[in-house]
C-alpha cells in the first residue's frame, strides 16, 4: 500500500487536478516522465505518498539505483510517487503523479492510485504519454487529446481513439479512472522515431504546454526551452553522417508542411489516435479548461 511521507492524513486540496505519467511503454524520449519530473521541481512539490515497490515491481526488470550523496551510497527503488504542488498564479491544485510501468498486479496498482484520488477530490485525471511517430524534429512538436468521456467528446468535436491491441498502464488507469465516474484525458506527444534514444525536452515542452493550459495553469517552460539547443544539436550531429537520414528527414518536413503537422503515421503501436487534433490548440485547450469548470460549478 502508499505510505504517506510524514505519517498524517492527506491534506485538502484547491479543486485538484491528477496529472501522471510513467517511464515505459508509454514514454518515448522520456518526454512524459520529463515533463511531471520537470513541473515537480519549478513548481516545488511535496511528496505525500509512496507505493510500496515490493507489490508492483519486480527487480530483475526494474532495478534500484545505487548514488553517492554527501559521500555517502544511497538506495533507490523503483517505484511511484504522488506529490501536491499549488503553482503560482493557480487557482487549483495539481496532484502529480511519477513512477515506473508496474510489472505485475496492474489492477491493484490502479484502484490503489484511484483510492488517493478520491480521497484527495481529484475531479479530472489528465495522462501524459508519448509514441514514437514519423514526425522530424525540426517543427513543432505534435501533442494530440485522446478522451473516453462522452461530455468532452461532444464538446471538442474529436474522435475517440480507435486503437485496438495491447496497452500500458496509461490505459488501465484511464479505464479505471473512468468507470469510478471520474473524467479522463490523455496527451500524447509524437516524438520523431530517429531520436528515440535521446530525451526530448522538445515533447516534454510541448506537454508541460497542452496541460497547463488545460488545466488554466500558467506553463513554466523556460528550463526546459533552454535545454533545445543542446538536444537540437545532438540530433544534427545524429543524423549529419547519414545520408538516407538526412534525406529522410527532409520529406517529413516537407509532408509536416504540406500536411500542417495533421497525421501521425499509420503503424503507429501506440494507442494515441492515428489523427493529430485538427482543432487549434488554444482552442482546444480553452474548451477542455471551460469544460472542467463548468462540471466542477454543477458538482
Amino acid at each position: 500500500m502508499s505510505e504517506l511521507q510524514d505519517g498524517s492524513s492527506l491534506p485538502t486540496l484547491r479543486d485538484p487536478v491528477m496529472l501522471a505519467a510513467f517511464e515505459g511503454w508509454n514514454d518515448a524520449g522520456e518526454a512524459a516522465s520529463g515533463a511531471v519530473a520537470h513541473l515537480q521541481h519549478v513548481w516545488q512539490a511535496s511528496p505525500i505518498a509512496e507505493f510500496d515497490p515490493e507489490a508492483y515491481h519486480d527487480f530483475q526488470v526494474n532495478r534500484p539505483v545505487v548514488s553517492i550523496e554527501d559521500g555517502r551510497r544511497r538506495l533507490t527503488w523503483p517505484t511511484t510517487r504522488v506529490y501536491i504542488a499549488s503553482p503560482p498564479g493557480a487557482e487549483r491544485d495539481v496532484v502529480l503523479v511519477r513512477g515506473i510501468e508496474p510489472s505485475m498486479r496492474w489492477r491493484a496498482f490502479v484502484a490503489e492510485l484511484l483510492g488517493i484520488a478520491e480521497e484527495l477530490g481529484v475531479s479530472t485525471l489528465i495522462t501524459l504519454a508519448a509514441l514514437l511517430a514519423d514526425v522530424p524534429h525540426t517543427r513543432p512538436i505534435p501533442v494530440s487529446t485522446t478522451t473516453e468521456d462522452t461530455r468532452l467528446l461532444d464538446r471538442l468535436a474529436i474522435e475517440p481513439s480507435r486503437y485496438e491491441g495491447p496497452t500500458g498502464i496509461v490505459g488501465v488507469l484511464h479505464d479505471a479512472f473512468s468507470r469510478s465516474g471520474l473524467p479522463t484525458a490523455s496527451l500524447w506527444a509524437a516524438v520523431p522515431g530517429y531520436t528515440s534514444q535521446l530525451p526530448s525536452p522538445r515533447a516534454a515542452m510541448a506537454l508541460v504546454d497542452r496541460a497547463c493550459t488545460m488545466m488554466g495553469t500558467p506553463a513554466p517552460t523556460a528550463r526546459l526551452s533552454e535545454q533545445v539547443p543542446d538536444y537540437d544539436a545532438r540530433v544534427a550531429s545524429l543524423i549529419s553522417d547519414d545520408e538516407d537520414l538526412v534525406t529522410y528527414v527532409g520529406r517529413l518536413e516537407e509532408m509536416v508542411d504540406e500536411m500542417g503537422d495533421d497525421d501521425l503515421d499509420d503503424d503507429d503501436e501506440d494507442e494515441a489516435d492515428d489523427r493529430l487534433d485538427e482543432t487549434d490548440p488554444e482552442l482546444l485547450a480553452a474548451e477542455v479548461e471551460q469544460f472542467l469548470r463548468e462540471r466542477d460549478s454543477d458538482a
